[in-house]
């Protein structure tokens, strides 16, 4: 008879079973620690590493049209620098001659300005002649506090440009505004010789003056269309330019209109002339940050560039916007003003240069010093746009303007908090000198 022997079943015990769960837990807390510190560090990483781009990015933007300001065409130099009585060197005159008549001939043709002619205080009474263009029109900056604007509040002449806020569409608190102009030199029809087959003439008067424009473009040049009816015209070669209002805009014949204080002069074909759409080529350009919602719950600050007034977007990321404008001096030094100083200059005051009048009749010049500013510091501060609870207190603190030793985002003059923004972000500050064609009186 076979036997049958019985095997004895072995199992883990309740205590072996808690002791692995308790191991597994732990090794399972380790991971996810792992995990959670390099996603953590991985995510600031990204922000900082998209943070550099940008910031670079908006500084470069910003230096290519700063670089421009008051940029004419063909003429870098309006003769040799000289220094005025209130000290800072000032070369000649080049600023463009206004023919156009009328109080808002000129003003209609720009985009945001904020101040007009005419109150007969602290700007010039409407001129009865020929005039240069204003100092205050060539640039003029804001810069702003959490509760105010210097020299002016810019939103409040022009509505397109947002009032501070911290909603969606304001904008951003504390930030600065700078508006400058510069001729688009790529546009606009060259004047060849009169009697060429090819290319744009013009007619002139017996006297000399200019009688009028026949249009035909070049391959490269644009339609004839392109020259918008009412639009004043701007004639200029490598020594000076002239703005005046014509009949037949739209037409390939464009005539000078009989309201201008004068008729410009016929410039000579050896001086490379042109003809630019004084509206549409010469630009007006500002830049201003505006809150915009990121769509993740929080509002960003976002770099916008208004060209003849229409917005667009740069980037985002951008809390801070701030411009110093430098004027040098007969001893060499450069001295960096802030807005409010140097448009409170005048003629009269500074002597800017007294012996150039903006019209006839007139020794005031109020900002004339707009048009000494040789080169402007921009110092911009970036964020990571997405909040990181984990940042540690050190971690949040950063420089900005005159704070060279970081500190925590309450500590600043403008806070993340006075703008709507969370403290949590990495922040960095971005800075640049840039020289500008502009150095004219």
């Amino acid at each position: 008879m076979a036997c049958i022997h019985a095997r004895r079943q072995y199992g883990v015990t309740l205590i072996e079973l808690m002791v692995a769960m308790v191991l597994g837990l732990l090794v399972a807390a380790g991971i996810v620690t792992v995990f959670l510190s390099t996603s953590s560090s991985n995510r600031a990483q990204t922000q900082m590493a998209r943070l550099q781009e940008e910031g670079r990015f908006a500084i470069t933007r910003l230096k290519d049209d700063l670089s421009m300001a008051n940029g004419q065409y063909c003429t870098s130099s309006g003769g040799n620098a000289h220094p005025s009585t209130a000290g800072p060197y000032l070369d000649g005159l080049r600023a463009p001659t206004i023919y156009a008549n009328g109080a808002t001939a000129l003003m209609d043709a720009l985009s945001d300005v904020t101040t007009p002619w005419g109150d007969g205080s602290s700007y010039p009474k409407l001129p009865t002649g020929p005039y240069s263009l204003p100092s205050f029109l060539s640039m003029r900056g804001y810069d702003c506090t959490a509760t105010d604007c210097t020299p002016v509040d810019p939103h409040t002449a022009v509505t397109g440009i947002p009032e501070a806020g911290t909603a969606a569409g304001n904008r951003v608190v504390g930030t600065a505004v700078l508006t400058l102009r510069y001729l688009n030199s790529a546009g606009g029809w060259t004047i060849n010789p009169p009697g060429s087959a090819d290319g744009s003439t013009m007619i002139s008067n017996t006297d000399g003056t200019l009688k009028e424009v026949n249009l035909k473009p070049l391959s490269t040049e644009s339609p004839i269309t392109a020259f918008k009816d009412g639009d004043l015209a701007m004639l200029a070669d490598c020594s000076n330019a002239q703005v005046f209002a014509v009949d037949g805009g739209g037409t390939a014949k464009l005539s000078t209109n009989t309201s201008n204080f004068a008729s410009p002069s016929a410039q000579q074909g050896m001086s490379a002339p042109k003809l630019f759409d004084f509206n549409r080529d010469f630009q007006t350009v500002t830049y201003y940050l505006a809150v915009v919602d990121n769509g993740d719950g929080h509002t960003t600050g976002a770099l916008i560039r208004r060209l003849n007034g229409t917005d667009n977007e740069l980037v985002r990321g951008v809390e801070r916007l701030d411009f110093k404008y430098g004027v040098e001096y007969p001893d060499g030094s450069m001295r960096f003003l802030t807005a409010a100083e140097v448009d409170s200059s005048t003629r009269d005051s500074t002597g800017c240069t007294a012996s150039v009048p903006i019209a006839p009749g007139s020794g005031n010049d109020p900002g004339c010093l707009w048009r000494a500013v040789k080169s402007i510091e921009v110092d911009l501060l970036m964020d990571g746009q997405l909040p990181l609870y984990t940042l540690t207190a050190n971690e949040q603190q950063y420089t900005y303007g005159d704070i060279t030793k970081p500190t925590a985002p309450d500590s600043h003059t403008i806070k993340p908090s006075d703008q709507g923004f969370v403290n949590q972000m990495i922040r960095r500050e971005f800075t640049a000198l840039v020289s500008v064609r502009n150095y004219n009186p």
